[in-house]
């Protein structure tokens, strides 16, 4: 690696631990360079402004959070499998990667994370569409509730989120066996009743 990317990776590294333990707003660009180990104004040679230092290690972190869920994402299963397979990948990458969960859950609740979903819904990638199939496909097949794919996703992954902030912070812990049971509970927020 060069020294360029050297510097450019402990800086994203020290905003990734600054950012999920003070928040966005408690994180001023000195205690991330103290932690980097590198001065001020070097933050500023990588990345504009603090505003492009949070966009970038998100598209960093996003990145590996897509590359994590769709490891093993196959179309051709029924719609069932898919949707476990997704939302296991999911709850399985945060629980492992807390940092990286607190910041995306800091970023999505975030102007930065409104603007940013709302672009993705205007023109989404494959992976979002990935999700839309498969919603769209639950909602044809009367499997899902007759609500916008939005609300679908909100509640099938947002007690998901509370569950895994409970246990990070220590509240709860998510044992193994639970996964396919949590994941099961996100299905049934979603799944139609008759």
């Amino acid at each position: 690696m060069s020294k360029i990317a050297d510097k450019r990776a402990a800086i994203l590294s020290a905003a990734l631990d600054i950012f999920a333990e003070n928040g966005f707003h408690g994180s001023p660009t000195s205690l991330i360079s103290e932690k980097a180990g590198v001065g001020t104004g070097t933050i500023y040679r990588y990345f504009q402004s603090k505003d492009d230092l949070i966009r970038e290690l998100h598209l960093e972190l996003d990145g590996k959070l897509q590359a994590a869920i769709f490891a093993d994402y196959r179309e051709e299963v029924p719609l069932r499998q898919r949707f476990d397979n997704l939302y296991e990948n999911l709850l399985r990458y945060f629980i492992d990667n807390p940092r990286e969960c607190r910041f995306l859950e800091q970023f999505y609740n975030s102007p930065y994370g409104i603007a940013k979903r709302r672009a993705r819904k205007e023109n989404p990638g494959e992976k979002e569409a990935c999700f839309a199939r498969l919603f769209d496909e639950a909602r044809q097949r009367q499997a899902f509730k007759d609500l916008p794919e939005e609300m679908l996703v909100s509640l099938s992954i947002g007690p998901m989120l509370y569950a895994v902030r409970d246990h990070l912070a220590g509240l709860v812990a998510i044992e193994d066996r639970m996964v396919p049971l949590i994941v099961e509970a996100c299905w049934d927020a979603v799944a139609r009743r008759d």
